[in-house]
């Protein structure tokens, strides 16, 4: 009796040689294609798939509860990996392997399989979605097994194996990167990417315009937020607004592409141990980001923010590095959660040339005190209270000023002793 395995599917040339691949080694193959937002043809990709023997094929629309369950998330934690990426890629996995998932228990497959490369963090990310969420799986990695990466040693061995075995090619030319689209981000790596030096063409972009090429006059936005997610955004100058997270995300996608809005090319430490150079474009996320920021730091307390700023940063390496379904980032999640509780209010701002601009914000739930901090209204507080502040950092500061004299006279005179 053959065994069952869901195939993670995209329909490109990797995944439908691997499908041809697994039915050879005697498996049934059911295909999975997540619609997290990418541009792509479904109905051509389910065609695909039935013509290259795979048993059934599930096209599934994840894009609402990917924004909502993954990407608001991200918002809540202000998630940014070493500083640069939003983690477009990494939050998307965890979306697509639990549905890959759910599928293969229900359909009785022992086996899950998938297209990712043996050099990359997606291999880890969707391994270990699988095994949080089904413990007993049994995975198919094609990219790590000998027999098949040894006969499939690059694109033409490829494109070889589909034309003997009637897997439809494509008849573009392939572009000298690869890429990866969701509705939160695209990202760009490999082939002439790989030079770090090499400058990303012009046409490699397809989310955003070049900000010099961007609308003259900007757009003005309201974010309105509701416990750290956005609950409606509305255009000022078109009195457009729009209500639901799917339409959110979209609208502010099309905003900030249109604006150019979120592009930046990094080198980033995979988890596996090495370097990779990325290029990214991510809207939408950039300009949430700002907006989140700037209500946030209105509306939460100072101590509360700074632990929480530092449960942000270990959040984003968790996702990074595949660890979303984790003990460890599920307790992050509920902790960050919790600081969101009083993160209410609106952000207004402007959208320009490549940049977010903030213009003002308003909060019920506002920790701002106009009156107190006023320089024109003496109000409730009183100047002498800040000679207690001056006075507890001066001793802090007068103790390490003796103990630096102290350490530097200890290193000349161990230098000294050296030198005789």
């Amino acid at each position: 009796i053959a065994c069952t395995v869901v195939l993670a599917y995209s329909g490109g040339l990797d995944t439908s040689c691997i499908l041809v691949w697994l039915k050879e080694q005697g498996y049934d193959v059911i295909t999975f294609l997540a619609n997290i937002g990418q541009d792509e043809d479904f109905k051509a990709a389910q065609k695909k798939a039935e013509s290259l023997g795979a048993k059934k094929v599930f096209i599934e629309d994840l894009r609402s509860e990917f924004v909502e369950d993954f990407i608001w998330p991200t918002v809540q934690a202000n998630a940014v990996y070493e500083d640069r990426y939003l983690l477009g890629t990494a939050v998307a996995r965890p979306c697509i392997g639990r549905r890959q998932v759910e599928i293969a228990r229900r359909e009785g497959a022992q086996f899950v399989s998938h297209g990712a490369t043996g050099k990359g963090n997606d291999q880890i990310r969707f391994e270990l979605t699988c095994y949080a969420l089904y413990p007993e799986v049994k995975i198919i990695a094609p990219w790590r097994i000998p027999e098949f990466y040894n006969r499939f040693r690059g694109r033409k061995d490829l494109m070889e194996y589909a034309q003997k075995h009637g897997i439809p090619v494509p008849v573009t030319p392939r572009a000298p990167w690869s890429m990866d689209a969701n509705l939160m981000h695209i990202s760009y790596e490999s082939g002439i990417l790989e030079n770090p030096k090499s400058h990303a063409p012009a046409d490699l972009y397809q989310m955003t315009k070049n900000p010099e090429d961007s609308p003259n006059a900007p757009d003005v936005l309201e974010i309105e937020f509701r416990n750290g997610v956005p609950v409606k955004v509305t255009n000022e100058k078109e009195g457009k607004s729009k209500d639901s997270p799917l339409e959110i995300f979209s609208y502010l996608n099309e905003i900030g592409g249109n604006h150019g809005v979120g592009r930046i090319d990094i080198v980033e430490n995979r988890f596996i141990g090495m370097k990779s150079r990325g290029i990214y474009e991510t809207p939408g996320g950039t300009i949430l980001l700002k907006a989140h920021l700037d209500i946030e730091t209105f509306t939460m307390d100072k101590e509360v923010r700074r632990i929480k700023q530092g449960l942000g940063i270990k959040f984003s390496e968790l996702v990074y590095n595949g660890f979303w379904y984790s003990p460890e980032c599920d307790f992050v999640r509920h902790c960050i959660a919790k600081s969101q509780d009083n993160v209410e209010g609106k952000v207004q701002l402007s959208v320009f040339k490549g940049q977010v601009y903030i213009l003002g914000r308003e909060s019920p739930k506002s920790l701002y005190n106009e009156e107190l901090v006023s320089m024109d209204v003496q109000g409730d507080y009183d100047p002498c209270d800040a000679s207690g502040f001056i006075r507890i950092n001066a001793v802090r500061l007068k103790i390490m000023s003796i103990y630096h004299q102290f350490t530097c006279k200890d290193c000349e005179d161990t230098h000294q002793s050296l030198s005789v």
